[in-house]
């Protein structure tokens, strides 16, 4: 296992970091009913092949994995592995509810300080108006001095304009971002990459598989990756693509199946860096998978506001995205997320958005047919 002690930073974290948002649940049960004898292997086998970095939050799978995760790991001694975890800013609407949260936080892991603390999914709105005018960075910054903090940090979604805002406020200890082979220019991306190495802030890597979109998608991409190397996963390329890169010192990633953990061991134990034969196999596949689009969407939104209340964009945005990488799933929660107002199946074929249409698609047929495969999945 490779491990990396970036900058100032006084830990050396495992390259791997075990990403405990999507543990193994019981069969048939919700999302807060882990399967602990199952899921306790896993990080077992983990610990036992050098993994140390073990990242959880106060939301995830139903405020049961912090939980999960204390009960765990104090069979462990304290010092040998590092902690992660996040201030959920979603639930936050006072100082005092971000130092009730926090307080929980320590009951649920059973520990006396967490080596890695993170604002949670913040952006510079989220930062301005809960982080700043309720004085939790002044707090955290406070539980820091007093030990009760390790490395303060923050997990971002925003633009990169926001990440370049909050980066540049203060010296933070560590940052984790969303990157991967086919997201370099969304979020932070490339040019967030290199704004962290250029203030020296390691870099912790989330989504290096996008959800599980990088580990299987359409058969034309894939099988370029299984013709240059049978052998390996599609899921190992896209780690060893974000690991290859110097700035970062962590590449999370959420493991649910004992086969997933075997994986990435096989992956990080022997980490090979990218050759540049190799590099250029995966741009061949993300330029393979960008061509399985469905339309020429671009999201510039001047098809809006639609007469009817169909989010064009967004309808087009699940559609392009099952046809990159044939993940049914997430084509499937993508529409079960949107208001059924405003699925596509509301068009009423007025016209109206491809008169206003730059790129002059047949957005009205185009709404038709996304309706009808994304619906029949």
């Amino acid at each position: 296992m490779e491990y990396r002690k970036l900058y100032d930073m006084k830990e050396r974290p495992s390259l791997l970091g075990f990403g405990c948002m999507r543990l193994p649940l019981l069969p048939g049960g919700s999302r807060g009913d882990i399967d602990y004898p199952l899921a306790e292997r896993m990080i077992d086998e983990a610990v036992k092949n050098g993994v140390n970095y073990f990242d959880t939050a106060y939301g995830y799978l139903d405020g049961q994995s912090e939980i999960f995760v204390g009960k765990t790991m104090k069979k462990y001694p304290r010092d040998s592995f590092y902690l992660a975890t996040k201030l959920p800013m979603g639930m936050i609407d006072s100082y005092e509810r971000g130092v009730e949260i926090f307080r929980h936080q320590f009951e649920k892991l059973q520990v006396d300080y967490i080596d890695f603390y993170m604002f949670h999914g913040i952006n510079k709105e989220t930062f301005d108006e809960k982080i700043l005018k309720f004085g939790l960075l002044d707090e955290m910054i406070r539980m820091k001095e007093e030990g009760k903090i390790r490395n303060l940090g923050f997990s971002f979604h925003g633009s990169y304009e926001d990440f370049e805002y909050i980066l540049s406020y203060r010296k933070w200890d560590f940052c984790q971002i969303q990157y991967n082979y086919m997201d370099k220019d969304i979020q932070a991306g490339d040019r967030g990459v290199a704004l962290a190495a250029k203030l020296r802030v390691p870099l912790v890597i989330m989504e290096p598989v996008k959800g599980g979109s990088l580990a299987s998608f359409a058969p034309n991409a894939e099988k370029i990756f299984k013709d240059y190397a049978p052998g390996k996963s599609l899921a190992s390329w896209a780690v060893r693509w974000v690991a290859a890169h110097p700035e970062v010192a962590v590449v999370l990633s959420g493991m649910s199946t004992e086969e997933q953990v075997r994986d990435n061991l096989d992956t990080f134990n022997a980490f090979e860096p990218l050759t540049e034969e190799e590099k250029k196999v995966i741009d061949r596949v993300a330029e393979e998978i960008r061509g399985n689009i469905r339309n020429g969407c671009t999201g510039c939104a001047y098809c809006m506001p639609c007469p009817f209340g169909v989010d064009i964009p967004r309808n087009f945005s699940i559609w392009n995205e099952y046809g990159m990488y044939a993940n049914a799933g997430r084509a499937k929660w993508g529409l079960a997320r949107l208001d059924p107002s405003k699925w596509a199946d509301k068009c009423q074929k007025c016209g109206k958005c491809e008169k206003a249409c730059p790129q002059a698609l047949p957005i009205r047929e185009d709404l038709q047919r996304m309706f009808r495969e994304i619906s029949a999945l």
